[in-house]
């Protein structure tokens, strides 16, 4: 990355929701994997290029806007077997260390809060690019990739199968696409 870009990349950034996936994939059966996301969420970064374990991040998501192209599924996510939305509307995460690794890659460590259980989780990220929309507004992308066990968080429903193993995985990978515009 050239100093100018990175100069460029340092301050503050808004996720854009229209261009932002916050998902997960679990295995399902032990055969296959159920993919999902947050529809509803808001985030900021402070970005330093210049001096990666300067930048934060902070987000929040509504639990409520899970989905996985399933209804009753969701709606499963949403009750105490999962979720439990009623009791636990949002869940957060925010970051409590972030370094460089490598050009484009950096680690980032935070807190992922689900029903009032806060445990650290690291994320490793891919700076995918930056660009000017047609709009005038100064886009960053990345994309993430953390893998979690789901216990961690007390969610912790399952079923055995007939054939051996259970219905759901313990371990989840959390997924992030992420467009982020620079603030003015």
């Amino acid at each position: 990355m050239t100093t100018s870009v990175a100069t460029d990349l340092n301050g503050t950034f808004t996720l854009d929701p229209t261009h932002t996936r916050l998902g997960f994939t679990a295995r399902h059966a032990m055969v296959t994997k159920v993919r999902g996301q947050f529809d509803t969420f808001d985030g900021t970064a402070q970005l330093d290029f210049t001096n990666p374990a300067n930048s934060t991040v902070a987000m929040s998501f509504e639990i409520g806007s899970i989905t996985t192209g399933q209804a009753q599924r969701d709606e499963h996510l949403r009750t105490n077997d999962f979720f439990d939305a009623p009791t636990f509307p949002k869940g957060t995460f925010v970051s409590t260390s972030v370094s460089k690794l490598d050009d484009d890659i950096f680690e980032m460590t935070g807190d992922l809060t689900l029903k009032n259980v806060t445990n650290p989780v690291t994320i490793t990220w891919e700076h995918t690019g930056t660009a000017r929309d047609p709009f005038g507004n100064f886009r960053a992308g990345f994309e993430g990739k953390a893998t979690i066990n789901r216990k961690d968080w007390g969610i912790s429903y399952n079923a055995a199968l007939e054939t051996g193993g259970v219905l759901i995985s313990e371990k989840i990978i959390l997924e992030f696409d992420i467009s982020a515009i620079k603030s003015a």
